[in-house]
């Protein structure tokens, strides 16, 4: 081969290269490029912490007792849609994104720990004057939720853990992007480098009916991804996490509960539903068998109605 074909071969070989880096080059977007899409009325940002944290608090004020909804790793307060609308009639909704993700973005002293989401809570519903509330969360949400149930008991009503994180995990399936924030080598790449593809595999790998997803759904997750910061959060979330250390923490619960769970969740299996059931007295347990990790997401209609029956009378 003489050393201009050599030349021309590599020089093709790096036009490659460059165009395929330029389909899966996705660098962090600002903030105000993602409001106008995704915080549209009623959604609000308000100081705390030196975050503007984005939120929705939605439905009649006269409620003595709102239901707060708490999302999981990597979600937004739009998981909860579904919820909201089927209860804002008559139930005042609180929903909001945590410090690493959605619109509210990175943690300015980057502590993604329990303990800060938990106090995060906690002070965000103290500045919106919301004393007694009940509570639902899904996955690190409902890690969180539980947490603010044992931390704060005389203002937690009710309890509702949806797939919920609390004991040690060893998952079935992990969504892919979860591995790549994980891989410590990866970690530079993960936050410029984004395939839309893998954010849909994510997605329908914690789907129990992958063609459930829709590809507005996909968009979604993946344009709030790009949120500045949030691909930056992710990696220490995972270094900051306990994996099941507090689990002990669970007994402390008493507040009335609901486990709900998805009968095909692979990333927290569903034998997790009955140890929450276990340690948590007069906690009732309520099993999805054709639903994922994400079945208030997946089905909200079925879910969000189990949901009210067990609100309007968590004590019955």
């Amino acid at each position: 081969m003489t050393l201009a074909r050599w030349l021309m071969g590599a020089f093709m070989l790096t036009v490659l290269f460059l165009l395929g880096l330029a389909t899966v080059w996705a660098p962090d977007k600002p903030v105000a490029m993602l409001t106008a899409r995704w915080a549209p009325p009623p959604s609000r940002f308000i100081a705390l912490g030196g975050m503007q944290v984005h939120l929705r608090d939605e439905g009649p004020r006269t409620d003595s007792v709102p239901i707060v909804l708490v999302h999981g790793t990597s979600a937004s307060l739009h998981t909860w849609n579904g919820w909201a609308e089927s209860m804002r009639g008559s139930r005042r909704v609180i929903r909001f994104d945590l410090p690493g993700f959605g619109l509210t973005g990175p943690s300015p002293d980057n502590d993604y720990a329990l303990a800060a989401y938990t106090r995060f809570t906690l002070q965000l519903l103290d500045s919106l004057g919301v004393s007694r509330f009940a509570i639902a969360g899904n996955s690190l949400g409902g890690e969180v939720a539980w947490e603010v149930a044992a931390a704060a008991p005389d203002r937690v009503a009710a309890l509702l853990l949806v797939d919920a994180a609390g004991y040690k995990i060893v998952s079935q399936t992990v969504p892919i992007g979860f591995r790549m924030a994980r891989a410590e080598w990866l970690a530079w790449l993960f936050t410029r480098i984004l395939p839309r593809s893998v954010v849909e595999s994510s997605v329908r790998s914690v789907y129990g009916d992958p063609s459930r997803v829709t590809d507005s759904l996909v968009t979604r997750y993946f344009e709030l991804t790009l949120r500045e910061g949030n691909r930056a959060s992710l990696p220490r979330r995972f270094a900051q996490s306990a994996n099941g250390a507090d689990s002990a923490r669970i007994t402390a619960v008493r507040a009335p509960t609901l486990i709900m769970w998805g009968g095909r969740d692979g990333l927290i299996p569903p034998d997790h539903a009955g140890r929450f059931a276990r340690d948590i007295p007069g906690s009732r347990l309520e099993l999805f068998p054709e639903l994922g990790h994400v079945p208030h997401e997946e089905d909200p209609v079925r879910t969000a109605a189990a949901a009210r029956t067990f609100l309007a009378c968590p004590h019955c």
